[in-house]
């Protein structure tokens, strides 16, 4: 995920989904690169409902299905 992405991204859980900086900063220390994605982490520490986690899949598919347009705004 490229940085204005994963910035959008944390734009997107924060105003969104209501994650706060408390539970954001629990997940960025708990992501390990290799194996997991944020909003995952979030997701296993209790932090994401399953309706969020969906939320979360479908902006990530508008996100890398539109690429041109996201760029472009």
């Amino acid at each position: 995920m490229s940085f204005s992405l994963r910035q959008k991204f944390i734009q997107f859980l924060q105003t969104d989904l209501a994650i706060s900086d408390a539970e954001l900063d629990i997940a960025l220390r708990r992501q390990d690169p290799l194996m997991g994605q944020l909003h995952i982490v979030l997701w296993q520490h209790g932090l994401l409902t399953l309706n969020q986690l969906n939320s979360v899949f479908e902006w990530l598919e508008d996100q890398t299905s539109h690429p041109l347009e996201q760029s472009i705004a």
